[in-house]
């Protein structure tokens, strides 16, 4: 490897880096969409469904604050990366076992493999996100994670139409079912590791990486740019996971689909999620990142209030189409402009702040939804519509109330919104720059 010359290094760097993510993918297909039918089968109350998604999100929020002195007593990110990644590979097999020798509290030790996983599966990425933007140039980032998002996101539709038909199949004995879903997820996990062995880590500079602390970053939130904008996503994200590990309860209990139309509907959000990757990207390369940011956002308030319109299966899946369109364009902006608005030196830390706010964000939405359920007056019969309406209005506020503090961080140009959707950036534009110093 050592006589490879830097470039070919790089490039062989993000074709393993694809190659990583699909197998990852796979993994994901699997199992993301299948957690909470599994714990529905072990027969999990609507409180411990909440749980399910609130505490191991937590304790990954948590273990991200602990993520970057790991990485450095490692002496290197990929020396932290790869013994995490094998040892999340690991934790699918317990999962997988649950039903057959954890007869006592079944449900409850889901959440112990679920956690332990999670945050497994967490604690390398401010590692893994700040090696990817060392080696993806930053005038390619938003086309580079557009394409291997569209790959990574076909193949985890594809795994995960195969995960529904294979539980539909066990529909007489689902137990068996999962436990393939779940060895299977740990096969590709270990496949995923392999790659991401094959890849060259970009020296990292000691000095720049140690040059601003993780506490000052927690202190500093609301006087820079980066943490302001950590800030409104942890808010995006909780109102989001106020109603989002419900949606599968509302499929399932209430709507009395099956394995079959349970995954016909996700697989919806997820083909509209990869149709729409590089084309959000080629828009964030050209317009910045913060114009798609703030296009979705505007979309965001109604992917949860259009479930209160009709029961209907077809509409439900245009639903999922338009949530699917918007949250493309949002996550995969929202982690360009987290590279773009970091310095190279204080990266790490800043991706584990991130993922450590969004991560209690979520657990807290999940806990307070779960919680106020039984409390709220039914919306159309349902009183999960209402937790629905009640998703939409707080991402709608903290919307108005925040986005206009963040700043582009890049030279763009000034583009109005009809722009930005028919890609013509340059005939009609204003002409005039956007620019911040990202600080």
């Amino acid at each position: 490897m050592s006589q490879i010359a830097p470039k070919n290094r790089v490039k062989n760097s993000l074709k393993y880096s694809v190659l990583d993510g699909s197998a990852y993918a796979a993994m994901l297909g699997l199992t993301q969409n299948y957690i909470t039918p599994f714990a529905l089968a072990l027969k999990a109350t609507t409180a411990q469904i909440g749980l399910l998604t609130s505490f191991p999100n937590f304790a990954m929020a948590i273990s991200q604050m602990a993520a970057p002195d790991l990485a450095e007593k490692a002496g290197s990110r990929k020396a932290f990366i790869l013994p995490v990644v094998f040892l999340h590979a690991l934790t699918w097999i317990p999962m997988l076992l649950i039903p057959f020798f954890f007869h006592n509290s079944p449900v409850w030790w889901l959440i112990v493999f679920v956690t332990a996983n999670m945050v497994l599966g967490a604690l390398a990425n401010p590692a893994w996100g700040s090696m990817m933007a060392d080696l993806v140039p930053v005038r390619l980032r938003g086309r580079y994670f557009g394409v291997r998002g569209r790959i990574t996101g076909f193949i985890t539709v594809a795994f995960s139409l195969i995960a529904g038909f294979i539980l539909q199949q066990f529909a007489g004995n689902v137990f068996i079912g999962f436990a393939i879903l779940f060895g299977g997820a740990a096969v590709f996990r270990f496949i995923s590791l392999y790659y991401l062995y094959r890849m060259w880590e970009p020296p990292v500079s000691r000095e720049a990486e140690n040059s601003t602390s993780l506490p000052r970053i927690i202190l500093s939130t609301l006087s820079t740019n980066p943490g302001r904008f950590t800030l409104f996503v942890s808010l995006i994200f909780f109102a989001s996971n106020v109603a989002s590990p419900f949606f599968a309860v509302y499929m399932l209990r209430d709507l009395n689909y099956d394995y079959t139309d349970y995954t016909i509907n996700i697989t919806a959000y997820f083909v509209a999620t990869i149709a729409f990757q590089t084309f959000w990207g080629r828009r964030g390369d050209h317009a910045g990142n913060l114009s798609v940011i703030r296009f979705t956002s505007y979309l965001l308030p109604a992917v949860p209030i259009v479930w209160l319109i009709s029961t209907n299966q077809y509409f439900l899946i245009a639903a999922q189409v338009f949530s699917g369109f918007a949250w493309a364009g949002f996550n995969l902006a929202a982690t360009n402009f987290l590279y773009d608005a970091t310095e190279d030196g204080s990266r790490t830390k800043y991706i584990a702040f991130f993922n450590a706010m969004t991560g209690i964000s979520i657990c807290a939405g999940a806990v307070i939804g779960g919680y106020i359920i039984p409390l709220l007056p039914p919306t159309r019969g349902n009183n999960l519509l209402t937790l629905f309406l009640i998703s939409g209005m707080l991402r709608g506020i903290f919307i108005l109330a925040l986005l206009n503090r963040i700043k582009e961080v890049r030279n763009v140009p000034q583009i109005s919104n009809l722009q930005l959707l028919t890609g013509r950036f340059n005939n009609g534009s204003s002409g005039k720059i956007t620019s911040y110093q990202a600080k």
